[in-house]
């Protein structure tokens, strides 16, 4: 699961500027643990590699790594994300989801009849979207409270409330 993006580095001792892509960064940087380097395309470049020291900074966070103490060792990573396993993470709580599990879900209305399955999540400008393949044709759903009721992580589902003429 992508953590953070790594910025540049800080200082001459190996610290790195991250931007946490996590609510708890505090929990995900904290020191001793594991994470991973990975590329835009998903692939492992480094790691494990433990975390040695954290603090926050700004809208950001430093984090620095056991074994790689200069600013030459980390600066091939700059631009890449870190990553940690699912497992290790705190998992969503009710009503939440992780936003690459949202492709399968049913979507429903409230009263249960079904609409169709996500086939796709769009980041657009104005938050989350979701491409929606319904019986007769696709459409786009925004990923919004006013729109989805409720989130089913268990069973794959959203419940949700529609504007008029959003599906035919």
């Amino acid at each position: 699961m992508v953590v953070g993006r790594l910025r540049k580095p800080h200082g001459l001792k190996g610290d790195c500027a991250v931007f946490p892509l996590t609510d708890q960064p505090d929990d995900v940087f904290a020191q001793g643990r594991a994470v991973w380097v990975m590329n835009l395309e998903g692939e492992v470049i480094a790691g494990p590699l433990e975390i040695e020291r954290t603090r926050g900074y700004h809208r950001q966070w430093l984090v620095s790594f056991r074994g790689h103490e200069s600013r030459d060792a980390i600066e091939p990573w700059c631009g890449k994300f870190l990553s940690a396993p699912a497992e290790t993470l705190t998992p969503p709580a009710e009503g939440e989801v992780y936003v690459d599990e949202l492709a399968g879900f049913v979507v429903e209305t409230l009263s249960g009849d079904a609409l169709g399955i996500v086939t796709a999540v769009i980041e657009l400008p104005a938050g989350l979207t979701l491409e929606v393949q319904g019986p007769k044709r696709e459409f786009l759903l925004p990923f919004r409270k006013e729109f989805v009721k409720e989130v089913a992580r268990d069973r794959r589902r959203l419940r949700v409330e529609l504007p008029e003429g959003l599906v035919e």
